[in-house]
Formats: C-alpha cells, structure tokens, sequence
C-alpha cells in the first residue's frame, strides 16, 4: 500500500503546479472523462456509498486510487479549510515523477 504522506505530498504538489478536482462528484466525472492520473479517497467518510464507486471506476479505467484515511487530511492536500471525500489529479504538474513513484 502506498505512504499516506506520499499521496498527500503529490496532491499538494499537484495543487499548486497542476490541476486537481475536488469532491466526489467533481473525482467521479475525472475518471469517467478518463482525465484523473490519480485518484484518492478518504475512509471516513459517511455514508460509504459518496465513494464506494471508485476504486471500481479506477480499476475499470486503470487509474491509480488510494484510500487515505481521513478526509481532513485529504481536504488539506487539497487546499480547503474542510474535509473532502476524495481528489483527483487532473493535471499532474511537478508531481508527475510522485505520482509515477507511487504507482510501483
């Protein structure tokens, strides 16, 4: 399983040099549109169901997707001052070699 403080590092990272979706709705479109390089969700979120698709759609569209256990931490990553349910990097930026380094 890939490092927690990784993923977030590259969701940052991403932030601020590329492009990222934020929200469950927002990920979901990014996958089915086939534009996230990497998606991440969080495990706390209530009901399951916001996000249970997923991982389903990433493996479908064979899109990296991490489960990261709290959604503050996520919502941090992903520059909000709220918890999110999951992010995808749209536009990977300087995080492109992160990202790769994640997907082994």
């Amino acid at each position: 399983m890939a490092d927690e403080g990784k993923v977030l590092e590259a969701i940052e990272v991403a932030r601020t040099s590329g492009k990222i979706r934020k929200g469950a709705n927002e990920t979901t479109k990014a996958i089915e549109k086939g534009e996230a390089k990497l998606v991440a969700y969080a495990a706390d979120v209530n009901p399951k169901e916001i996000v249970m698709h997923l991982p389903l759609l990433c493996k479908e569209k064979n899109i990296l997707c991490i489960e990261i256990s709290k959604k503050d931490d996520l919502g941090a990553a992903a520059g909000l001052n709220v918890g999110t349910a999951a992010v995808a990097v749209v536009k990977e930026g300087d995080a492109k070699a992160a990202i790769e380094a994640l997907k082994r």
